[in-house]
């Protein structure tokens, strides 16, 4: 008698039931959380899922929850919610078998756009009921595990600005970044370069951002080439610029070619330390930690498991067109006045007020 092989086991479809755990923070995001909830068994059946629905109730519960996944061998821990509730819980399954998957619902969403997941929650949920798991790069700063940017300068300024602002969303950043850019004063910093090769370089920058990811969210693309599998950081040096260079600038973070900029310098690394004279403010994805002087960054190899989505589909970023507009305007070959600037960044304002 033969022992046939199973329809499953010839197309190598995985059959067992696994174990899921949704994370949801209800105040958190842009979207409704219940909508979302409420979508769950039509993604999720009893036949291939045993699904758990775990809600937030303070800041770092969604970590405690994780790390209870991990102790209890769950196969997934989805985050529901903001770049924050998605932080706090990947933080907690480094070095697991657990993998984390994402619903985003924040306004950023910088490490769900890196890995090619839907925007709404029907895509990503479609996404991962695939099981679709790769293990992936974080990296670390002073400790601190991060998965999109960390660095120093006006990025990690402009974070700390919109953290105390108390407001959120794309447009309430760009506003921060436009008021408070020509501001901005650059540092000099000393970069250490331990890996692969160990060399001292010197730079007076606008900012330094160490990339494990292609960027910071909303599709703003500061190491367009990043990649969480290759086992190095990217790091952008964005040297000081004038205000007619920084359309120009916004234009390429938008379109993925900011590093044929010249005032980028990008470097490939495994660890490094940025030195600077005095502490201040460094960023660890987008958060704020204030008197920081020294900052060792490393990255930490295939260390955390994902579910990714294999079927990219390209597609052209909303702000591009007001971005071109802007970069076409002020990149005229005239002498631009700072009144003319002022109207300009008014202007972009208010078409983004008439997205929103």
């Amino acid at each position: 008698m033969y022992n046939l092989p199973t329809f499953a086991e010839q197309y190598k479809i995985d059959m067992s039931v696994k174990t899921i755990w949704f994370i949801v923070n209800p105040i958190s995001g842009t979207q409704q959380k219940k909508k979302v909830v409420a979508k769950i068994p039509e993604y999720f059946p009893e036949d291939r899922f045993a699904v758990e629905i775990k809600y937030t109730e303070y800041a770092g519960h969604a970590a405690e929850i994780a790390r209870e996944a991990v102790e209890k061998k769950v196969d997934i821990v989805v985050a529901v919610g903001g770049d924050g509730t998605v932080n706090e819980s990947a933080r907690a399954l480094i070095h697991s078998d657990v993998a984390l998957g994402i619903v985003p619902c924040g306004s950023g969403n910088g490490l769900a756009r890196h890995l090619d997941l839907p925007m709404n929650a029907d895509g990503a949920m479609q996404i991962i009921s695939e099981c679709n798991i790769h293990t992936l790069d974080y990296g670390l700063i002073n400790g601190k595990p991060f998965f999109c940017t960390a660095g120093v300068g006006f990025d990690a300024f402009l974070s700390d600005k919109f953290n105390k602002s108390g407001k959120r969303g794309l447009l309430s950043y760009i506003e921060n970044a436009l008021r408070e850019g020509s501001k901005y004063e650059p540092e000099t910093y000393e970069l250490e370069i331990h890996e692969p090769e160990s060399e001292v370089r010197t730079y007076r920058a606008f900012l330094i951002t160490c990339a494990n990811a292609s960027q910071y969210g909303n599709d703003f693309y500061i190491a367009p080439h990043a990649s969480m599998s290759d086992g190095l950081l990217d790091v952008t040096i964005m040297e000081p610029f004038s205000v007619i260079e920084s359309a120009q600038i916004a234009y390429q973070l938008v379109n993925k070619t900011i590093t044929q900029n010249s005032k980028i310098k990008t470097i490939k690394c495994k660890e490094l330390t940025i030195h600077r004279k005095t502490p201040g403010v460094i960023h660890v994805d987008g958060d704020p930690l204030d008197d920081v002087e020294d900052l060792h960054v490393s990255l930490i190899a295939k260390d955390i498991k994902m579910v990714v989505n294999l079927n990219k589909q390209s597609w052209q970023h909303p702000l591009l067109k007001i971005f071109t507009d802007l970069y076409n305007e002020v990149s005229q070959p005239l002498i631009e006045t700072p009144k003319k600037i002022s109207r300009i960044n008014g202007e972009i304002l208010n078409k983004l007020r008439n997205k929103n």
